[in-house]
């Protein structure tokens, strides 16, 4: 099993931007706890962060050919970016949206995702934990084992 780990606008600012919100740890700190978590479920990851939203649909495109599912944390782009909803309903394989922080429980903006229709779901205020939740989920999708 191979996904990739994408992430938004924003995210390589963990442990710095909004400790209170998302915590004290850095994507680097994400990326570590990941790659650990996926040797024991015998799972290769890569990881790309982007603030530039050209360069997530380029990368979505392209998981297409490398990898069995997509993870990914859209960040802000949630909200209102109908290419990148496009992007991820152009493509065959699995993409389960993440978010560190509730967003139902916070500004009244971050309350939809324009992305939640075309992705095969969506873990919200899980902290990094919903990562890990979001890759069982494609591996059991991907497996035949949910729709």
């Amino acid at each position: 099993m191979r996904l990739l780990i994408l992430n938004g606008p924003n995210l390589n600012r963990l442990g710095m931007r909004e400790p209170d919100v998302y915590g004290n740890q850095t994507l680097k700190d994400l990326e570590e706890r990941l790659l650990a978590y996926g040797k024991i479920q015998n799972v290769d990851m890569n990881f790309f962060q982007s603030n530039h939203e050209g360069e997530l649909i380029d990368i979505l495109h392209d998981s297409e050919e490398s990898y069995d599912g997509v993870v990914m944390n859209p960040g802000a782009f949630t909200h209102y970016s109908y290419a990148i909803r496009d992007a991820i309903a152009s493509i065959s394989i699995p993409v389960m949206e993440v978010h560190i922080s509730n967003i139902h429980k916070r500004e009244e903006f971050r309350h939809t995702s324009v992305l939640a229709a075309v992705t095969a779901g969506q873990i919200v205020g899980l902290g990094f934990h919903g990562y890990e939740l979001a890759i069982q989920a494609i591996m059991k999708k991907v497996e035949g084992e949910t729709q």
